[in-house]
Protein backbone atom coordinates (compact mmCIF):
# COMPACT_ATOMS: atom_id res chain seq x y z
CA UNK A 1 0.00 0.00 0.00
CA UNK A 2 2.81 2.38 0.98
CA UNK A 3 6.32 2.07 2.29
CA UNK A 4 6.09 -0.06 5.44
CA UNK A 5 2.32 -0.57 5.11
CA UNK A 6 1.25 -3.92 3.73
CA UNK A 7 -2.00 -5.59 2.81
CA UNK A 8 -2.42 -9.36 2.97
CA UNK A 9 -2.90 -10.30 -0.71
CA UNK A 10 -5.58 -12.97 -0.20
CA UNK A 11 -7.80 -10.69 1.93
CA UNK A 12 -10.02 -8.14 0.23
CA UNK A 13 -9.17 -4.48 0.67
CA UNK A 14 -11.50 -2.07 2.37
CA UNK A 15 -13.51 0.52 0.51
CA UNK A 16 -11.74 3.52 2.01
CA UNK A 17 -8.27 2.10 2.53
CA UNK A 18 -6.48 5.25 1.28
CA UNK A 19 -7.79 7.08 4.35
CA UNK A 20 -6.49 4.28 6.57
CA UNK A 21 -3.11 4.47 4.81
CA UNK A 22 -3.03 8.22 5.44
CA UNK A 23 -3.42 7.56 9.17
CA UNK A 24 -1.05 4.60 9.33
CA UNK A 25 1.78 6.28 7.47
CA UNK A 26 2.16 8.85 10.27
CA UNK A 27 3.08 6.10 12.71
CA UNK A 28 1.06 7.91 15.37
CA UNK A 29 -1.89 6.12 17.01
CA UNK A 30 -3.40 9.53 17.87
CA UNK A 31 -3.51 10.65 14.20
CA UNK A 32 -6.86 11.90 12.90
CA UNK A 33 -8.20 12.72 9.46
CA UNK A 34 -8.65 16.48 9.40
CA UNK A 35 -9.06 19.73 7.49
CA UNK A 36 -10.55 19.37 3.99
CA UNK A 37 -10.45 15.57 4.20
CA UNK A 38 -12.66 15.60 7.30
CA UNK A 39 -14.94 18.22 5.75
CA UNK A 40 -15.49 15.90 2.78
CA UNK A 41 -16.06 12.86 5.02
CA UNK A 42 -18.73 14.69 7.00
CA UNK A 43 -20.47 15.35 3.66
CA UNK A 44 -21.38 18.94 4.50
CA UNK A 45 -19.40 20.63 1.73
CA UNK A 46 -18.59 19.98 -1.91
CA UNK A 47 -14.88 20.26 -1.13
CA UNK A 48 -12.76 17.81 -3.12
CA UNK A 49 -9.32 17.74 -1.48
CA UNK A 50 -6.39 17.03 -3.76
CA UNK A 51 -4.43 15.54 -0.84
CA UNK A 52 -5.23 13.62 2.33
CA UNK A 53 -5.03 15.80 5.46
CA UNK A 54 -4.03 14.21 8.76
CA UNK A 55 -3.39 15.87 12.12
CA UNK A 56 -0.97 14.47 14.67
CA UNK A 57 -0.37 15.78 18.21
CA UNK A 58 3.44 15.93 18.14
CA UNK A 59 5.71 16.97 15.31
CA UNK A 60 7.64 14.12 13.76
CA UNK A 61 9.52 13.78 10.55
CA UNK A 62 7.81 11.47 8.09
CA UNK A 63 10.09 10.35 5.31
CA UNK A 64 8.11 8.79 2.53
CA UNK A 65 8.35 8.96 -1.23
CA UNK A 66 4.61 9.69 -1.60
CA UNK A 67 4.49 12.89 0.47
CA UNK A 68 2.82 14.82 -2.36
CA UNK A 69 -0.43 12.91 -1.71
CA UNK A 70 -0.54 13.73 2.02
CA UNK A 71 -0.45 16.80 4.27
CA UNK A 72 0.46 16.25 7.91
CA UNK A 73 -0.58 18.99 10.34
CA UNK A 74 0.55 19.26 13.96
CA UNK A 75 -2.10 20.31 16.48
CA UNK A 76 -3.12 19.21 19.95
CA UNK A 77 -6.74 18.10 19.67
CA UNK A 78 -9.06 17.79 22.64
CA UNK A 79 -11.23 14.66 23.00
CA UNK A 80 -14.39 16.67 22.19
CA UNK A 81 -12.84 17.66 18.84
CA UNK A 82 -12.57 14.03 17.73
CA UNK A 83 -14.98 11.42 16.49
CA UNK A 84 -14.99 8.27 14.39
CA UNK A 85 -15.77 7.53 10.77
CA UNK A 86 -15.65 3.90 9.55
CA UNK A 87 -13.49 2.97 12.56
CA UNK A 88 -11.01 5.77 11.75
CA UNK A 89 -10.35 8.79 13.94
CA UNK A 90 -11.60 12.03 12.37
CA UNK A 91 -12.05 15.56 13.68
CA UNK A 92 -15.59 16.83 14.21
CA UNK A 93 -17.27 18.92 11.54
CA UNK A 94 -16.87 22.07 13.65
CA UNK A 95 -13.15 21.44 14.11
CA UNK A 96 -12.74 20.68 10.41
CA UNK A 97 -14.35 24.01 9.51
CA UNK A 98 -12.12 25.86 12.00
CA UNK A 99 -9.05 24.16 10.54
CA UNK A 100 -10.11 24.94 6.98
CA UNK A 101 -10.65 28.61 7.83
CA UNK A 102 -7.06 28.79 9.04
CA UNK A 103 -5.79 26.64 6.15
CA UNK A 104 -7.32 28.87 3.46
CA UNK A 105 -10.09 26.72 2.01
CA UNK A 106 -12.31 28.83 -0.29
CA UNK A 107 -14.98 30.80 1.55
CA UNK A 108 -17.94 29.50 -0.47
CA UNK A 109 -17.08 25.90 0.50
CA UNK A 110 -16.88 26.85 4.16
CA UNK A 111 -20.17 28.77 4.08
CA UNK A 112 -21.71 25.69 2.51
CA UNK A 113 -20.18 23.52 5.27
CA UNK A 114 -21.56 25.75 8.01
CA UNK A 115 -25.05 25.86 6.48
CA UNK A 116 -25.28 22.15 5.70
CA UNK A 117 -23.66 21.29 9.01
CA UNK A 118 -26.31 23.22 10.89
CA UNK A 119 -29.09 21.65 8.80
CA UNK A 120 -27.82 18.09 9.34
CA UNK A 121 -26.87 18.57 12.98
CA UNK A 122 -23.16 18.06 12.37
CA UNK A 123 -22.51 21.63 13.57
CA UNK A 124 -24.24 22.83 16.72
CA UNK A 125 -26.30 26.02 16.52
CA UNK A 126 -24.14 27.52 19.25
CA UNK A 127 -21.10 27.16 16.97
CA UNK A 128 -22.68 28.53 13.78
CA UNK A 129 -22.38 32.22 14.74
CA UNK A 130 -18.80 31.76 15.96
CA UNK A 131 -17.73 29.93 12.80
CA UNK A 132 -19.44 32.51 10.60
CA UNK A 133 -17.64 35.30 12.46
CA UNK A 134 -14.29 33.50 12.11
CA UNK A 135 -14.91 33.20 8.40
CA UNK A 136 -15.83 36.89 8.10
CA UNK A 137 -12.74 37.92 10.10
CA UNK A 138 -10.53 35.92 7.76
CA UNK A 139 -11.63 38.02 4.80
Amino acid sequence: MARGIYRVPYLPGVENERYQVALLRTGDPEAALSHETALALHEISDVNPARYHVTIPTARRIRRSDNDAFVVHVEELMPDQLGWWNLMRVVTATTAIEQCIAYGTPTYLLRQGIERGERTGAVRRADVARLTQLLEDRA
